[in-house]
């Protein structure tokens, strides 16, 4: 809604390792735009899937997020596109932030808030929205240590690049763009960053399946570990952890609740 007339007959592009290539396709369908997506090979078929059921041109390229993102960037110079990053866009993040507003509007009562991070647009966000209403909100980042990029880049003081692992949370996969607005923010508004390994992510599908009968990704999944994990830190504290997608592949989700976790 915020393009320009310009920018709107020429289109869009994006690079999402799923759920923002979605939002992406939803939006331009509504607003009747050309639109294109590029998700990485390793994307879930879940959220291929759901990509096609809308009007987006969907690309696969590449073995992981950093190539489907340098990939993309190069077709919006090449065809005139507007670039749409799922985390360094100062819209994106005011869109993430209404997740914060909608949490102390229901519950006004809340002692801290736990967000899955990754290029940290929603990280970002919803501490922006908590803080300015609530000065006194803890806001905390759940990352896995296979792709740990924000959290090493908070400890050198700026975005780093690393060589990354494999990680069953593909949704948070990936390196970020150096020049991001999301790490002055994330350093500004978010009180830490704490890290979980495969098999604590793996015990977390398993626990929402289990507790509360949600299907939930590892990407989202990751926000109930900090509670799991250290209870006492959470004692006495009415905690939200923001349970970013359910899109995790049924064999994959079989596969987890098989081995035990």
């Amino acid at each position: 809604m915020k393009l320009t007339p310009e920018e709107k007959a020429h289109g869009i592009i994006t690079a999402s390792s799923g759920n923002h290539a979605q939002a992406v396709a939803i939006g331009a369908e509504k607003m009747n735009l050309t639109a294109m997506v590029v998700v990485p090979e390793r994307t879930p078929k879940i959220k291929i899937d759901k990509i096609r059921m809308h009007k987006a041109e969907l690309i696969v390229y590449g073995e992981k997020y950093d190539y489907a993102e340098e990939y993309a960037r190069k077709l919006a110079k090449e065809k005139g596109l507007t670039f749409i990053s799922a985390y360094n866009d100062p819209l994106v993040v005011a869109g993430q932030g209404t997740v914060g507003l909608e949490i102390l509007e229901e519950l006004p009562q809340t002692d801290s808030i736990i967000v899955p991070v990754s290029g940290g647009s929603i990280l970002s966000g919803v501490a922006i929205a908590a803080k300015s209403l609530k000065p006194s909100i803890e806001v905390l980042g759940a990352q896995p240590q296979n792709v740990a990029v924000m959290y090493h880049s908070l400890r050198a003081g700026k975005i780093i690049e690393m060589p990354l692992k494999q990680t069953i949370a593909d949704g948070l996969d990936g390196n970020i763009e150096k020049d991001t607005i999301t790490l002055e923010l994330i350093q500004r508004y978010v009180d830490e960053i704490l890290l979980f390994d495969e098999d604590t992510i793996r015990k977390m599908i398993r626990a929402l399946w289990e507790q509360e009968k949600q299907v939930v990704e590892a990407s989202g999944a990751i926000a109930i570990a900090p509670i799991v994990e250290a209870p006492r830190r959470f004692a006495g504290k009415r905690t939200v952890a923001v349970i970013t997608g359910g899109n995790i592949d049924d064999e994959l989700f079989r596969n987890v609740l098989a081995s035990g976790g």
